[in-house]
């Protein structure tokens, strides 16, 4: 294994989720938000998530402290300059992520691998804006991180075979079963999943059903586990819009031009459980 320390980007739910299981895997960990604060609090929810496992016996109490004890918390970039991998993990916005991607390459160690946990965004163009793309992919983790077991590694036309194993192995390291995709909008899970989301709503601002009928048709008829407006409210509803109207803008398909309801709800701050308030009240 040629990854040791990994440095995560980002102290949002993904990005705490991420790091809890790359700790938990024996990984040295540092965490970096933009506020000294931020990235306590999450090394703080880090450590509750752990005690909670600990207290219904999933984790013995000397592997959670072993764990916590890996992690590290800080506000600045530089502290990552001796990282093997780098996994940013922050707003779906691909300004925000191409200058933290330059920042990165100048910061970090060479040789050094930079990957995006970006659902949708195009890597090849974080790839481009670094001095060694072929030292770049995508590590797509599912929310919760700690508790899905999939993780899809995005390889750009210019990612390196020697990356990519290296990405697969540490992806194995914590458990995961890696699948490997090309770099294409949506990837495989979010390409096929997010029409039948947007669809779900086209249906509840049609009328043809209610939003409790809806979920509870998906669940009882298809055995989902979650509705689909339930697994909105938990994604989010500006995230889920951000992902619909990257998959637009490369495929120009109409399954994927986001209904006029879930946009409306947006603008209005409806963002599903991180608000409190979607289709579901929290």
């Amino acid at each position: 294994m040629t990854i040791k320390t990994v440095g995560i980007i980002g102290s949002g739910i993904m990005g705490s989720g991420i790091a809890q299981v790359a700790a938990t895997s024996g990984f040295t960990v540092i965490l970096r938000s933009r506020k000294q604060e931020s990235a306590d609090a999450t090394l703080a929810a880090m450590q509750k998530s752990l005690e909670k496992l600990v207290s219904k016996g999933r984790m013995e109490e000397a592997d959670a402290t072993a764990a916590v004890a890996r992690v590290s918390a800080t506000s600045s970039l530089s502290d990552l300059a001796d990282c093997d991998l780098v996994i940013e993990s922050v707003v779906e916005d691909l300004d925000t992520k191409l200058e933290i991607f330059d920042e990165l390459d100048r910061v970090c160690k060479d040789g050094a691998i930079l990957a995006t946990n970006t659902s949708t965004l195009p890597v090849i163009e974080m790839a481009v804006k670094t001095s060694r793309p072929e030292r770049v992919c995508g590590v797509h983790f599912f929310n919760p991180a700690p508790m899905m077991g999939l993780v899809e590694i995005i390889q750009t036309l210019v990612s390196s075979d020697e990356t990519i194993a290296e990405v697969r192995e540490f992806a194995e390291a914590c458990g995961k079963g890696p699948v490997l995709v090309e770099d294409r909008a949506g990837f495989i899970v979010n390409a096929l999943l997010f029409p039948y989301l947007n669809n779900a709503v086209r249906m509840l601002e049609n009328g043809t059903a209610s939003r409790d009928d809806i979920d509870t048709a998906m669940k009882g008829g298809c055995n989902f586990p979650m509705g689909p407006l339930a697994l909105l409210d938990l994604v989010g509803l500006d995230t889920s819009l951000s992902i619909l109207d990257a998959l637009y803008t490369e495929f120009r398909d109409p399954n994927y031009a986001a209904v006029p309801l879930l946009r409306r709800m947006v603008v209005a701050g409806h963002l599903g459980r991180k608000s409190g308030a979607g289709f579901y009240e929290y």
